[in-house]
């Protein structure tokens, strides 16, 4: 973001959807805050690419004893206190993977008192990686220094500083670099042991030599000009209702995984349907397609643009499709070099056995059937009935309070309520079926929690954010009464309960339309 190549590459795109001749096509331009440059060393002299870093980690030193923390996930760091293993003070290497992403490793690291981080690519998960893998260590989405806010024109706002932002420096380094941290103390557990050339598995704090590390980073923090590019059909019959298509659009490396494939993907599916609407396809809504800028910044240039139109989308997004890494599908392929230098076409292609165009045209397939769905259909083909089965699924696994039951069982009832409606109303009346679209499309504005704030907590839903105000966070909890008792705060536990609760009964009650129509038992007590 920002280079002279991303410059080039927008303006391209640009030129691709103008040549289209789409309804509109338009850029909208932000400046946020991005790092730009890192070098790191170690006391030993272990030469590190100064081109390799975290963006948005801390600056500064950190010097102090190694402990070798797996994947540096909760259940990892939770074995490292039974041991008696303490991190304070001390850097914490962690491997690639196990479901943690760089933020999370760094914050949970932080968290047990570490002074700074390294993150490896273990030859077990990532086998002939020789390169670092990159990621960005904000705990968040977007531009951290405008949390909440829109980087639209960044002087307007106070300067405020995202809590997600770590408080301690953090480096990729390779697998190589890793195997020279020869430590000392207990044996790792079986299921920590990678595959490190020459390495006994042990977690530290010491050095075999009785050195320490001293780790350094020098991040640059600019603002960056950063270009989102947008191109729209408008709807014909629902014109402010949208079916957003987005790709991101730049890389740390060659990015053909992370960003080609689904840029590629975006500016098809864009010449197709304009193809379609110019041989008389009239779509009943909107469909707008968008590159976004500085998505391995943590989705920057998304993030911004909706905090700058939230309101508006609130009312008005049906449906948003993310390109990003598409190709790869749920997780089936194992495709190591995502934030490497490694992630070229040539790779792709082989890891895709020479069927790189195949797959992404059945993919292009697949997502305009759904959007053509979304775009004609008179009644929005969304399943508002699946958030019932979500929540049943999690009481089966000991959740099941009654205030919990009972609001589930409102919300399951509210939603078959109006698919019965739906089903025997006539949907070629223009007044019913986009009174029954606009509820359709709250639902999930209707999981959102509204006891959290959006500036400190952006991943608001319920069901699929992330924070105590989650279903699953809920859950965790409630586990902790067999797990581990001593941390079970019933206090705390009873008020998320009923804060997530009542976002449940808030749902059902906004899908049973008018309050007249609404019939809760509520029991006050004093």
């Amino acid at each position: 973001p920002g280079s002279s190549e991303g410059t080039s590459l927008a303006s391209e795109i640009l030129q691709r959807f103008r040549e289209l001749q789409m309804d509109h096509t338009w850029t909208e331009s932000l400046y946020a805050t991005l790092l730009v440059d890192s070098a790191g060393r170690v006391s030993e002299e272990i030469p590190l690419n100064p081109s390799d870093y975290c963006p948005y980690s801390a600056t500064g030193n950190a010097t102090g004893g190694v402990v070798y923390a797996n994947y540096g996930r909760p259940e990892d760091f939770k074995w490292l206190k039974r041991e008696d293993v303490s991190v304070a003070g001390c850097v914490v290497v962690m491997r690639v993977g196990g479901g943690v992403s760089f933020a999370e490793k760094v914050w949970l690291a932080e968290k047990n008192g570490a002074s700074g981080a390294l993150i490896y690519p273990d030859p077990a998960d990532h086998p002939h990686l020789p390169s670092v893998v990159q990621s960005q260590v904000h705990l968040g989405s977007g531009d951290p220094f405008t949390p909440g806010f829109p980087s639209f024109n960044h002087t307007q706002f106070p300067p405020i500083q995202s809590s997600g932002l770590p408080l301690i420096p953090a480096l990729p380094i390779t697998a190589t670099v890793a195997s020279k941290l020869q430590l000392t103390g207990p044996s790792c557990p079986r299921p920590w042991q990678g595959r490190l050339p020459y390495v006994r598995c042990v977690v530290g704090p010491q050095f075999s030599n009785g050195r320490r590390v001293q780790m350094s980073v020098q991040n640059v923090m600019k603002p960056i000009l950063l270009n989102n590019i947008f191109s729209s059909l408008e709807g014909r019959v629902e014109p402010d209702q949208y079916i957003i298509l987005g790709a991101q659009r730049d890389s740390l490396g060659p990015g053909a995984v992370k960003s080609g494939v689904g840029t590629a993907i975006l500016l098809e599916l864009a010449r197709t349907f304009s193809a379609m609407v110019k041989k008389g396809f009239s779509p009943r809504r909107s469909l707008l397609f968008v590159s976004w800028d500085a998505g391995d910044f943590g989705n920057v240039g998304a993030t911004e643009w909706l905090e700058g139109y939230l309101s508006m989308l609130h009312l008005k997004a049906v449906a948003y499709f993310s390109l990003d890494q598409a190709v790869m599908g749920n997780r089936e392929r194992a495709y190591p070099f995502i934030n490497t230098p490694l992630d070229s076409v040539s790779r792709l292609q082989e890891v895709l056995g020479g069927r790189l165009g195949v797959t992404g045209r059945s993919l292009g397939e697949l997502v305009g059937e759904m959007v053509l769905r979304l775009a004609h259909d008179h009644i929005l083909p969304l399943r508002i009935t699946s958030y019932a089965q979500t929540v049943l699924q999690f009481s089966s696994r000991g959740l099941s309070p009654q205030w919990v039951f009972s609001a589930r069982g409102d919300y399951s009832r509210a939603a078959e309520t109006l698919q019965r409606a739906i089903d025997y109303s006539d949907l070629h009346e223009p007044t019913i079926t986009r009174f029954y679209n606009t509820r359709i499309m709250k639902v999930e504005y209707y999981f959102l929690s509204q006891y959290v704030s959006a500036v400190e907590t952006p991943f608001r839903h319920v069901i699929h954010g992330r924070g105590n105000h989650t279903l699953s966070a809920l859950t965790e909890h409630l586990g902790l009464l067999t797990s581990d008792p001593g941390r079970f705060d019933e206090s705390s536990f009873r008020r998320q309960l009923a804060l997530f609760t009542w976002t449940l009964q808030g749902a059902a009650n906004a899908l049973n339309g008018d309050v007249w129509s609404i019939h809760n038992m509520h029991r006050f007590t004093h």
